[in-house]
């Protein structure tokens, strides 16, 4: 029998509000995560590219979301909050969630958890972000906004390969940009959805995600369209 492949988070210790008992409200304590999830595909054949595994940072917002959703009574509730969040990944097959309480007795006292894809109820959020192409008179947006950057006007040859000739143009023109304003380049999937996560502004290099989808186009609004549509965001024209 195969084993599956599995990524892991060890030993994550944060300090939060949790337990049913009076003497534990009002009071932070320690948690300890332990979170493992057995992954649908091996991670042979990913080509050492990051929007082609399950990212640890998964696991790491799984927990801050499921912390950031309520106040807990019990840790069982918390670790099955978890794993919903892991599980709402689609190469997530398995996840284990373990959550300790490192204060509250003489050793550590907690639940773990195994659930399967499919067994935990997950509802998709759309992510709250607006893509736009970058207005030069508009302020510096804040929040989860990702910038399309204009075109640059280099003369660009007639040529087979035109369409990534622009691509590279836009790349060459969002990191110039992301300079200026002292904002981040997001060029895979795995970067700009971290970037939402942590409601930053981003500035999208286009070219390793829209190259090999001629419906893109390679204008910065047609971008702009295509990423909105990706992201299941909003699109706000400046």
């Amino acid at each position: 029998m195969r084993h599956p492949d599995r990524i892991f988070l060890r030993d994550h210790v944060i300090s939060a509000e949790i337990g049913a008992f009076q003497s534990e409200r009002g009071l932070d304590q320690r948690l300890r995560f332990n979170v493992a999830v057995d992954l649908r595909d091996t991670v042979a054949g990913t080509d050492d590219h990051v929007d082609n595994i399950l990212s640890y940072d998964v696991l790491t917002h799984a927990i801050s979301t499921a912390r950031a959703d309520q106040r807990y009574n019990l840790v069982e509730t918390l670790a099955e909050k978890i794993a919903a969040e892991v599980l709402a990944h689609p190469r997530a097959a398995s996840v284990a969630v373990t959550v300790e309480k490192l204060d509250r007795g003489p050793g550590a006292l907690g639940v773990s958890i195994t659930r399967d894809a499919g067994r935990v109820p997950v509802t998709a959020a759309v992510p709250q972000v607006s893509v736009q192409v970058w207005d030069a008179t508009s302020p510096l947006p804040t929040g989860a906004v990702v910038l399309v950057p204009t075109a640059p006007g280099l003369p660009l040859p007639p040529a087979r390969n035109a369409r990534r000739l622009k691509l590279l143009a836009l790349d060459q023109s969002a990191w110039a940009l992301a300079s200026e304003l002292g904002l981040e380049v997001a060029e895979t999937r795995t970067e700009i959805d971290a970037a939402i996560q942590q409601r930053q502004p981003m500035v999208w290099a286009p070219t390793r995600l829209a190259a090999d989808d001629p419906t893109a186009g390679d204008a910065p609004d047609q971008l702009m369209a295509w990423l909105t549509g990706r992201l299941g965001a909003r699109p706000d024209a400046t």
